[in-house]
């Protein structure tokens, strides 16, 4: 018996047949930069199609599809909203999936949900009941775990922390980005060293060569890493502010673990002892006294492991 994963993301569908155990049998990815909606969908139904004969011709049981999406999914409707994928405002993604393979279930998740579900699995919050996974990539969402129950709200979107409100004075960009995603997401980093870099006349350093609107959130690590002043104050002020969201999820949460996971956390894993540093100014002693924070153990596969746990609970539990 085996669940095929598909972990969708801005840029790419990675897809894989999985045993219950989490071990993954088959993998795919496929590019679905500049697609839109119906697509995206169309990509996703030939993978599901494709793992799906794969697993015939290796004498596995296909019993369920699990597919986490960047964005909110509507469990109510089976609808999703995915801002990095045009088309996808209220697009009916459950019903074109389930259409594939119709006498295989398919359930769908959001992202965040993925990668808590995918750490509590086979991560670093293994055993975990109460745990909170922070990803930091193009964007910033949180998956919380409250007494072993995802966290959704009343309208699917618990989690959305990248408009974690974290300074006193309000920008308009905010209202597109939100505070903490617009200050130390990735395309956060890029941002505010554009900003630093326009603003400082006298600066001649690394981040000056690629032009300023060209900088990445790659560029201001490696300037970093290189002992640049602009980009070690880029830097400082992304600290401060995983410090305080960490902080806050601790005092609001009383987690056992959070973990940073995404494309930054990556890189910027050297940081989180600073993170702690940070966090222990702003958080309720007693609870940050209780709890671990640490870099993702399984990285990248968080989402498609997450994915094949959303799958398998869509399984009789004898199973």
């Amino acid at each position: 018996m085996a669940v095929i994963a598909i972990d969708l993301g801005g840029t790419k569908s990675s897809a894989a047949l999985v045993s219950p155990d989490g071990s993954v049998l088959i993998r795919q990815k496929m590019d679905i930069t500049r697609k839109s909606g119906g697509l995206v969908s169309e990509i996703m139904q030939k993978q599901i199609q494709k793992l799906f004969t794969l697993a015939q011709k290796t004498d596995q049981k296909v019993s369920a599809i699990g597919v986490s999406v960047p964005g909110i999914y509507y469990s109510q409707t089976g609808h999703v909203w995915a801002p990095n994928i045009p088309g996808w405002k209220d697009y009916p993604l459950q019903q074109e999936l389930q259409n594939t393979i119709p006498e295989i279930p398919v359930k769908i998740d959001s992202d965040r949900a993925a990668y808590i579900l995918g750490e509590t699995w086979l991560g670093a919050a293994r055993g975990c009941q109460n745990a909170i996974f922070i990803a930091v990539g193009t964007g910033i969402g949180a998956g919380i775990m409250v007494d072993g129950k995802i966290l959704r709200g009343h309208g699917d979107i618990a989690g959305a922390t990248g408009w974690m409100s974290l300074t006193p004075t309000f920008r308009s960009e905010y209202t597109r980005f939100g505070c903490f995603e617009y200050h130390a997401s990735g395309d956060g980093l890029a941002r505010v060293a554009r900003d630093l870099v326009n603003e400082d006349h006298d600066y001649y350093g690394l981040l000056r060569n690629p032009l300023p609107e060209h900088i990445s959130s790659y560029d201001v690590f490696e300037a970093f890493n290189a002992g640049d002043s602009l980009a070690q104050e880029v830097i400082n002020q992304a600290i401060q502010f995983w410090g305080m969201a960490t902080a806050n999820y601790i005092s609001l949460f009383n987690p056992e673990i959070i973990i940073f996971g995404g494309g930054v956390f990556g890189p910027a894993i050297q940081f989180i002892p600073l993170i702690i540093k940070e966090a222990k100014r702003w958080a309720q002693p007693i609870a940050f006294n209780q709890v671990r924070i640490e870099g993702s153990k399984i990285g990248g596969e968080a989402g498609l492991y997450g994915a094949a746990k959303i799958a398998l609970s869509a399984l009789p539990e004898e199973l």
